[in-house]
């Protein structure tokens, strides 16, 4: 007979996944920052200057971009913690909107895995990449649609089973709009280099805020549930 004392328990499962949360969140964060602050393009840059951004810094990419495969695999681990807390709770009441925000987690990890795949390539380009950097901004953009779906799906079951709170909400909600927004109107993002970026930047920030906030908030409740 096996020894279940030994087992780790779905408490100590869930602070894990809560942990990883915050740890994708800060993989996310800080290579964006290394990058943002040698200046990387924003979207809809000419491509020549894009491309000349990653020739140039080619080591720095390779290091930015060196810890966000732990990123996803700490999204994928943190979205299987909010399942393990919500779904008995959604099960009772027929729902399954954590199962919306689980597949726009893994949506985003596999489209932001071409991403990152894509800013490698043009980095070793020799300075001939246009097409690659177009392809980057949209799918930089249309991942949008991805993070709204894990926003919205994992909002509203977390507010369902008492794991996110009125504010925690409406920072979810908002971001997801805005992520939306950006998605939608992603042609004249990658037409127009202007203040339309924004959108979706301001949505990502706020995706990261609310990434912290239900990675803790999954972490403090674990003894509870």
């Amino acid at each position: 007979m096996s020894d279940k004392s030994n087992m780790p328990s779905g408490a100590a499962f869930r602070r894990v996944a809560g942990i990883a949360g915050v740890g994708f969140a800060l993989v996310i964060l800080g290579a964006n920052l290394i990058l943002a602050s040698a200046g990387l393009p924003k979207p809809g840059t000419d491509p020549h200057t894009a491309v000349t951004f990653f020739v140039d810094h080619r080591d720095l990419v390779a290091l930015a971009t060196a810890p966000v495969p732990l990123g996803w695999f700490c999204a994928v681990l943190f979205g299987a913690g909010v399942l393990a807390a919500l779904r008995p709770i959604e099960r009772t009441s027929g729902t399954g909107w954590s199962l919306v925000g689980f597949a726009g987690l893994l949506l985003q990890n596999a489209t932001f895995a071409v991403i990152i795949g894509i800013r490698y390539a043009l980095s070793t380009s020799n300075g001939e990449g246009a097409a690659l950097w177009a392809m980057q901004d949209a799918l930089l953009a249309l991942n949008g649609t991805f993070l709204a779906t894990a926003l919205v799906g994992l909002t509203i079951a977390g507010r369902l089973g008492g794991l996110v709170r009125p504010w925690h909400a409406a920072v979810g909600f908002l971001a997801a709009a805005l992520q939306f927004t950006a998605a939608t109107i992603t042609p004249m993002i990658i037409d127009h280099d202007g203040p339309l970026g924004l959108i979706g930047l301001s949505g990502w920030l706020l995706w990261a805020v609310w990434f912290v906030a239900y990675g803790v908030a999954l972490f403090r409740t674990s003894e509870d549930r």
